[in-house]
Order: structure tokens, then C-alpha cells, then sequence
């Protein structure tokens, strides 16, 4: 059996230093080395320099796909950090759907050899990697978690993250990841219209977090903001800002001016996930 780890950063292979916690290379790939099942190789691609996952990002999805693709039929690990693992899980989920390539994601609240959950994040990990099936998950907190709507939800708890349901992945019209410049932006009682429009003006398409089920204020300047890009050829993708449940599109008549607009419905998507739609389709 052959395995491959991509060590990205993240805390679980950091300790203590002088100014706080600092990444250690080389922790994390002995842990795993020590780990594995008999008559198992271990392949290791680690980031250099180790990234906090605050600076993890498109060009940094694109560096793990190119490591999933050239170690063909390999399951992987890609050991995290968590600030922005609910972003990769939805990239790689979406970017690998229909590849039958398995891929588990790991990272921890607390470094190796600190008495935290980090040697049993791993050992999840790799418990579920070696398992048959496809698909991207996240091994955490004694679960695992489909990582296509993954959430975040808990800032301090070891159990910090939930999965929300999506709608079955479909294959993506690029596995890459390009230079689009895209956001996620909220709506939030009295944002001014003129703001919004800024904002639309320097993207090429955003993530709108509305409210409820699919509602929007009934403001014609902030809606006459979202049909000028839209015509401008910028996709607005709408998710609600509810964590769970999703859009309802024609539940509620102060949702009729987004869709007469032309913003798309995200469904139940994430954020995160809907973000890497635009991307990717």
C-alpha cells in the first residue's frame, strides 16, 4: 500500500516558541511514519516555507492537486490548519469530484505532543484513508466529515467543525484554479448601495450571503447594484446566512428582486463552497 501526505502547515505540527507557536518541519511526517500500517510507504510533499492557513489560497489548491495528480491512485492525507479548512475541503472536493481519488483531510486545536487532539486526529486519519471509497473528508474530533460543506462553527472547541449537506458534486468544468478575482460578501441591514457597488466594480463575480431563505431589503439602489453586474457579465452566486436549511427562491416576495436580477441560487451551498463553484464552473 502506497500513501501519499501533503503537509500544508497549520498548528498540528507546531510548538512552542519564544513569540508564540512556530511551525517544526519534519513533526508532522514522523508522526505519520510512526503510524502507519505494516508494509505501508509513506510519500511526503511538504510546503516550503509551512503556511498558516490564513495564507492559503487558490495558487495553494492548485500546489495539492498537482501532488494528488502525480501520484496517481494513491489515497492522501493533507495534514491543515483549521482557520481555512472548510475553503479546501470545498476546492478539493469539487476540484477531484468524479477523479475516484480519496483524500482525507487532518489538522488539530492543539500541536503534537501537547496533550491535545492531535495524535487522534491523525490516527482517525489514517484509519480512513486506508478505507475504500472516493471522496474528500475531514478526519476530526473522534468524526468524519464529508469536507464538501464543511463549517467551521467553534473558534476554541476540539469539536470545531460540522458539515452541512450538499447537493451531489458533478464534475467540474476546470480542475484549476485561475486569476478570477471573487469575494464573499454579506448583506447586512443599512449597507449602503454605493458600497456594495464598489465592491461589485473590482470583482469578477461574488458569493452574496442573504437573509433566511432567500430575502434581501427592498432598497432599488442596492438591487439596481446587483442587475449592473450582472449584465457586466459578474455571476452573483446568493447563500443565505443561516448555517443550515439553505434557499427557498419564491418562498418570500422580498426575494423576488434578487432572482429578477439575475443572481444565481446557491441552494444549500456554503459559503465556502459556493465560492469555489464560481470558480471552477
Amino acid at each position: 500500500m502506497k500513501l501519499l501526505l501533503i503537509h500544508t502547515g497549520g498548528t498540528i505540527g507546531m510548538v512552542p516558541g519564544a513569540q508564540g507557536l512556530t511551525p517544526r518541519p519534519g513533526l508532522v511526517e514522523a508522526a505519520i511514519a510512526a503510524r502507519l500500517p505494516e508494509n505501508t510507504h509513506l510519500t511526503s510533499h511538504v510546503f516550503d516555507p509551512l503556511l498558516d492557513s490564513a495564507n492559503v489560497g487558490p495558487a495553494d489548491w492548485n500546489r495539492m492537486l498537482d501532488q494528488i495528480d502525480a501520484h496517481a491512485a494513491m489515497p492522501v492525507i493533507v495534514t491543515h490548519g483549521t482557520d481555512t479548512m472548510s475553503f479546501t475541503g470545498a476546492a478539493l472536493s469539487r476540484a477531484l469530484a468524479g477523479s475516484g481519488r480519496r483524500v482525507v483531510l487532518c489538522g488539530s486545536m492543539v500541536p503534537l505532543a501537547q496533550g491535545g487532539d492531535a495524535e487522534g486526529n491523525l490516527d482517525l486519519a489514517l484509519r480512513s484513508v486506508l478505507l475504500p471509497g472516493e471522496g474528500v473528508h475531514l478526519a476530526f474530533s473522534g468524526r468524519v466529515h464529508s469536507a464538501a460543506g464543511l463549517i467551521k462553527h467553534d473558534s476554541h472547541a476540539s469539536d470545531s467543525f460540522r458539515s452541512q449537506p450538499q447537493a451531489p458534486l458533478h464534475l467540474p468544468a476546470r480542475r484549476r484554479f485561475g486569476a478570477q478575482r471573487l469575494a464573499i460578501l454579506s448583506l447586512s441591514p443599512g449597507l449602503p448601495a454605493e458600497a456594495l457597488r464598489a465592491a461589485l466594480g473590482t470583482l469578477d463575480g461574488a458569493v452574496l450571503r442573504v437573509f433566511g431563505a432567500g430575502t434581501a431589503m427592498s432598497d432599488p439602489a442596492l438591487i439596481g447594484a446587483l442587475a449592473e453586474a450582472v449584465r457586466a457579465g459578474k455571476r452573483i452566486r446568493a447563500v443565505s446566512q443561516c448555517e443550515a436549511g439553505g434557499l427557498a427562491p419564491g418562498a418570500y416576495a422580498a426575494g423576488a428582486a434578487l432572482w429578477a436580477a439575475g443572481v444565481e441560487n446557491g441552494g444549500a451551498e456554503t459559503p465556502e463552497a459556493a465560492l469555489i463553484e464560481l470558480w471552477l464552473n
